[in-house]
C-alpha cells in the first residue's frame, strides 16, 4: 500500500470525518473541504494535489501541499504550476485566483523568501509540528492505536 492510497483511505472513511473537521477547525471557520489528492489532468499526465479547500469569505480555491522534510525552493515552482491549473481548469469565472499553502516540517526564512520573491500567485509557507506525546487535550480526537491497525488491516483486505 503507497501513500496516496492510505491517506485516502484515512479522509474517505466516516469514522476518520472527524479528523478532517479538526483540520478544517484548525485552518479557520471559513473553509470548506474540496477534495484529497485533488487530479489534475494536464496533457496527457495527472498530478495529485494534496488537500484542496475552498474558502468562502475569499472566495477561492486553496490549494495544501504538505511535505515531510524542510522547505525547498522547486515546492514554490511546484505550487505555481498547481495553481495556474486550477485558476484556468477549476476555478469558476466569478471566483477569485486560487491561493497556496505549502506545510513543511521545517523552513529557512530567507531560502523561502527567495523562492518567493518573483511570484505572482499568493503562496504562504507554514510550518507544522510532529510531537513524540501526543497533548493530553488532543488524545480524544485522535483514533486510537488499535484503530489504526483495524484501519490497516481493512485496508490490507
Amino acid at each position: 500500500m503507497d501513500k496516496a492510497d492510505l491517506h485516502q483511505s484515512i479522509v474517505s472513511r466516516p469514522t476518520n470525518f472527524s479528523l478532517i473537521q479538526s483540520f478544517l477547525k484548525e485552518m479557520g471557520e471559513e473553509f470548506s473541504f474540496v477534495g484529497n489528492q485533488y487530479c489534475l489532468e494536464i496533457g496527457d499526465q495527472e498530478f495529485f494535489l494534496d488537500i484542496l479547500l475552498y474558502h468562502r469569505r475569499l472566495q477561492c480555491l486553496v490549494a495544501v501541499e504538505i511535505k515531510s522534510g524542510e522547505f525547498l525552493p522547486e515546492y514554490a515552482e511546484e505550487m505555481q504550476f498547481y495553481l495556474a491549473a486550477l485558476d484556468d481548469r477549476v476555478k469558476l469565472p466569478d471566483e477569485n485566483p486560487s491561493i497556496g499553502i505549502i506545510l513543511c516540517k521545517s523552513k529557512n526564512r530567507t531560502i523561502v523568501e527567495y523562492a518567493l520573491r518573483d511570484s505572482q500567485r499568493p503562496i504562504g509557507v507554514s510550518t507544522y509540528t510532529v510531537f513524540a506525546n501526543i497533548p493530553q487535550n488532543l488524545q480524544a480526537q485522535l483514533p486510537t492505536p488499535e484503530q489504526v491497525v483495524k484501519l490497516l488491516e481493512d485496508i490490507d483486505d
